[in-house]
């Protein structure tokens, strides 16, 4: 009978670093938002603009490479 080898789980997470940078940076966002609301509604605004053009963008370009 054949010898079963252990199954090697990986570990999950990553280690501390990149968890005290995300902790940072929702500490940063959420600073942003308190102390000023109407001008990171502005950025939240552009960005989400500047997403959609980006989109439509390569949408059309990949519609005129398809034709």
């Amino acid at each position: 009978m054949a010898r079963k080898t252990p199954t090697i789980v990986p570990e999950t997470g990553g280690g501390i670093l990149p968890k005290v940078i995300g902790t940072v940076v929702f500490l940063a966002l959420a600073a942003l938002v308190v102390k000023h609301p109407g001008p990171t509604a502005e950025w939240v605004k552009e960005l989400f603009a500047w997403a959609t053009s980006v989109i439509d963008g390569v949408s059309a370009f990949l519609g005129h490479i398809g034709n």
